[in-house]
């Protein structure tokens, strides 16, 4: 194997194991995210962890976060919540999601 191919292999592994952690901070974010919002939503007991997993599924709507954003955007309207709030939140989660999974929580 020539050093061109290992290079190669070493950038094709680093690219798979960043999409991994992006795949699962952001489910992770997702579910912080619903479980924050159920709290807003006056949610307790099973009803957080319900409303948080079907964060989690609103995201395989489509590609991206715009799915989830609205989704909880228009769940906590009624509380005052704004779009521009629920996006930072989904910003700090997500830093939050990351900083977990590398320290292995």
């Amino acid at each position: 194997m020539t050093t061109f191919d290992e290079r190669k292999d070493g950038f094709e592994k680093k690219f798979v194991h960043d999409e991994e952690l992006r795949f699962k901070a952001e489910a992770r974010r997702n579910r912080l995210l619903g479980q924050w919002a159920a709290e807003k939503l006056g949610k307790t007991g099973d009803d957080v962890a319900a409303y948080a997993k079907d964060v989690v599924a609103a995201d395989f709507a489509e590609a991206g976060d715009g799915d989830v954003l609205r989704k909880v955007a228009a769940d906590l309207a009624p509380t005052g919540v704004t779009e521009a709030q629920v996006r930072a939140k989904m910003d700090e989660l997500l830093q939050l999601a990351v900083t977990q999974i590398k320290a292995g929580n």
